[in-house]
């Protein structure tokens, strides 16, 4: 009990305050959002407000624990062998059920549906940060045959994520690898050459796709959303739909919005606006007033994630930090880039905000996890 309560005490302010008043707006948010949809399907306007509640407080429930967890555990060769079964049997068993939606990504459970892709993410994470931690030496002497092995793992995670199709969270993982791969302690020329790879490689694909798309059948629905992102008014009816909404939303918001629970477009002019959209419903209820204020919330928590990852003196705790950073800094930007007409629709959640259960949950394990880590390095120093 005095090792909980110290534990308590050393909780960091900038990473948990911020935390909890975002996951507790995100009840109000998603109300607002959903109420109209609800009530049209099933004639209770609190179907969603209901639902995230229950979400929200599982959450706030595992993110406890997760705090309190040992972090020494993490650091077990036996627990990495189980979790790479463990997210290996969830990826490959999620192909074999039903398409919902055109895909196949959710585990149906009674409150919420279950996203392993989701829960993936964490696995990454995971997992490279064990690896790389363990090889800072390899990395620098031998960097390409070191990072042979993760990678085959991790590719082969994105292929699954792929195949659900999940464009959006196989990208974020991508881009997670690349960050921390580049903080691993490997020679900067390394970093610096994945960046660039993968900006040349996106660009190339945008071209051949702009130029050829038509005539490319393995793209099919991906291809929709390219033309509603190049030409969203021309396509109105069909695939630049959401993002019309979208843009109608913000700039009905003006600087300080509408209200809430005064937005027009989540009507039924918006599709699932509870979802990858909610801050184009915030946009248009609170402004850019509001939407600036709940960025500067995470961006208080990705911030200090990047700060503690680049002091801490544990090189597993570190990456730990990093990996978190970069998922919800990179989940952040696709998901107001897509609402913004900036790249395809991805249907990336908002952290923290979005309905959903499997990503809120996620979300509140990896803040939880840095949480951890930092009072483990604050306990560190003081020894």
């Amino acid at each position: 009990m005095d090792m909980l309560k110290e534990r308590l005490k050393l909780l960091d302010k900038w990473i948990v305050f911020p935390f909890i008043v975002l996951i507790l707006f995100s009840v109000i948010a998603v109300y607002s959002a959903s109420n109209y949809s609800a009530m049209e399907e099933f004639g209770n306007s609190n179907y969603y407000l209901i639902r995230q509640s229950i979400i929200v407080c599982i959450s706030l429930v595992i993110a406890f624990f997760v705090y309190i967890f040992p972090f020494r555990v993490l650091k077990k060769k036996k627990a990495i062998l189980f979790g790479t079964v463990g997210i290996f049997s969830l990826l490959t068993v999620v192909l074999f059920l039903p398409a919902r939606l055109g895909a196949r990504r959710w585990i149906p459970l009674p409150v919420f549906n279950l996203q392993p892709a989701e829960f993936a993410k964490i696995f990454v994470i995971w997992y490279l940060a064990y690896i790389f931690s363990r090889n800072q030496k390899e990395l620098e002497s031998a960097f390409l045959q070191t990072i042979i092995k993760p990678s085959i793992l991790v590719g082969a995670i994105f292929f699954l994520i792929l195949l659900q199709p999940d464009t959006g969270t196989a990208i974020i993982i991508g881009l997670m690898t690349v960050f921390m791969l580049s903080a691993s302690g490997a020679s900067l020329k390394y970093g610096l050459s994945f960046i660039l790879f993968g900006v040349t490689l996106v660009g190339g694909l945008t071209f051949i796709i702009y130029k050829f798309g038509d005539s490319i059948p393995i793209l099919g629905y991906r291809y929709d959303r390219f033309l509603g992102l190049w030409d969203p008014f021309g396509y109105y009816e069909s695939y630049g739909n959401q993002l019309v909404n979208s843009y109608y939303a913000l700039s009905r918001g003006g600087m300080f919005g509408v209200g809430i629970g005064n937005s027009v477009q989540k009507t039924g002019y918006l599709p699932f606006p509870y979802t990858d959209f909610i801050m184009a419903i915030i946009g248009e209820e609170l402004g850019l007033a509001g939407v600036t204020a709940i960025l500067v919330a995470l961006g208080m928590i990705i911030g200090r994630a990047f700060y503690l990852g680049s002091h801490s003196k544990d090189s597993f705790n570190s990456l730990i930090y990093i990996g978190v950073g970069s998922m919800l800094l990179t989940q952040t930007l696709i998901n107001l880039a897509g609402l913004t007409g900036l790249i395809p629709i991805t249907g990336v959640t908002f952290p923290l905000l979005s309905y959903g259960g499997s990503s809120l949950m996620v979300v509140s394990i990896s803040i939880a996890l840095i949480a951890n880590a930092s009072t483990q390095d604050r306990l560190n120093e003081r020894k």
